[in-house]
């Protein structure tokens, strides 16, 4: 099975458009969201407008706001409180990297927890470790969606997640150990710190791979019949594209395939899912606002 996140995306926006639809009639309160961007990473760049065009396919508000690479963490900062501020805002998302000379962590923090749709703020952190709700990283939240909306069973599965980064590879452990429907899995991350990762990667029913590497995962490092979740979104030179290169996963796709129940491409995989649940988590957002003024 070729799992399509491209298309469970487009799903997941139709039903959230009528969810949207709804909120504004009920309470006139239409999602926000705010996007900053520092600098002039042209990836960046097409990832915020791709999210700005997201947002008003469904019928949210979204604002855009690009500062110089030079600017200070003071003026990062001064906009994250305004907007922390701003009750038409019930979203704010800070595009990552930022400059060397801004603290990332220091902006996260800043970030009011009930508007961190990103997920990345300790308290919500927090929350998804101990199980109590709260926004979940997007890209974990999308895999956690693939599974469910193919019915894959992660129920006493054991799933290998290769990678440990507090944006992937921490928050979809947490997701799929917990005592749910949607998880209780037994979970192993492998990292660099593993002298044969292959040993780890060969016993996983579900092997999510989120390191970074282009192709990183071959035939030899798989069981066969197992699910493939490929992260990574890695550019490397192709001479056959006429953009001189082409985007491909963390997993050696073509050598893989024959050997899996099932599989994410890349592009069409994850990625798409991880701006549904970004708009997710905003429309949650402004509905918890709504509750909490009565309207």
């Amino acid at each position: 099975m070729i799992i399509n996140g491209k298309e469970i995306a487009q799903t997941i926006q139709l039903e959230l458009a009528e969810k949207t639809k709804d909120l504004v009639a009920k309470t006139s309160v239409k999602p926000g969201l705010a996007l900053l961007l520092v600098g002039d990473n042209s990836a960046s760049q097409v990832y915020v407008r791709s999210k700005a065009k997201a947002c008003e396919k469904i019928g949210f508000h979204s604002v855009i706001l690009t500062l110089p690479e030079q600017s200070s963490e003071s003026d990062v900062l001064a906009v994250i409180s305004a907007w922390n501020n701003n009750n038409t805002i019930h979203g704010i998302l800070v595009q990552l990297p930022l400059p060397k000379h801004i603290n990332e962590v220091n902006v996260i923090m800043a970030i009011d927890p009930d508007k961190d749709v990103d997920g990345f703020h300790p308290v919500n952190v927090g929350k998804l470790v101990t199980g109590i709700g709260g926004f979940v990283p997007c890209t974990p939240a999308g895999i956690v969606e693939l599974l469910v909306r193919n019915s894959i069973q992660t129920s006493g599965k054991h799933v290998v997640v290769v990678g440990r980064s507090n944006i992937v590879g921490k928050p979809i452990a947490n997701l799929l150990y917990q005592k749910s429907s949607r998880g209780n899995a037994v979970v192993t991350i492998c990292h660099t710190g593993a002298s044969d990762i292959r040993y780890y990667t060969k016993q996983a029913d579900i092997l999510i791979a989120a390191i970074g590497v282009a192709h990183r995962i071959t035939a030899d490092d798989i069981k066969h019949g197992a699910v493939v979740i490929d992260v990574g979104i890695n550019r490397i030179n192709d001479s056959k594209s006429e953009k001189g290169y082409s985007i491909v996963g963390d997993v050696d796709y073509d050598s893989v395939l024959p050997y899996v129940s099932a599989i994410t491409p890349v592009p069409g995989g994850v990625g798409p899912m991880t701006i549904a649940m970004l708009l997710t988590n905003t429309l949650t957002a402004a509905q918890n606002y709504a509750k909490s003024v009565q309207i």
